[in-house]
């Protein structure tokens, strides 16, 4: 498997909202809780400043794929934010760490000064594990910030890394 990252192409669409889905339908990390169409998925990468995917250039599979946007506006619009989705069946092969490596040069690129993270979910820690090994410091915990998709709910995590 030779994973590389790049900007996503409209032909990305489908499995890019296949791998979105799966992780919203796990309702464990992100805050969505709609499913994205061919349309809807279709208008919010195309919204974001800057979305890519991860893909498997032996076969021309996409592995997953991150989005990058402002987290907020006007004098805080130098700080963005981003999500990260890695298809369920070939996590822990490294793919996210490319993600957010790439991610982390495209935002200084843009022109971004810090990349937040608001929610990472306490109990992911994987994605936590990942964020720290590249240099992201927690600000605190935030009790009971994330509803599970079972109902129950757990701290969150905010995080930054300066770029």
């Amino acid at each position: 498997m030779k994973v590389e990252v790049r900007v996503y192409e409209k032909n990305d669409l489908p499995e890019m909202i296949k791998i979105w889905n799966d992780v919203v339908e796990e309702g464990i990390a992100f805050p969505q809780e709609e499913f994205l169409d061919e349309q809807t998925g279709k208008q919010f990468f195309a919204a974001q400043t800057y979305s890519a995917v991860a893909f498997d250039a032996d076969t021309g599979r996409i592995c997953g794929l991150y989005i990058l946007h402002p987290n907020n506006v006007g004098r805080c619009g130098h700080i963005c934010n981003a999500s990260y989705a890695v298809a369920r069946e070939i996590r822990g092969l490294h793919i996210g760490e490319k993600l957010v490596s790439d991610c982390l040069v495209q935002a200084k690129r843009l022109g971004f000064g810090l990349l937040q993270f608001n929610a990472v979910v306490a109990t992911n820690v994987h994605a936590r594990h990942l964020y720290e090994r590249l240099g992201f410091v927690q600000l605190g915990t935030i009790p009971k910030g994330f509803r599970m998709k079972d109902g129950h709910y757990e701290d969150i995590c905010p995080y930054y890394h300066e770029l």
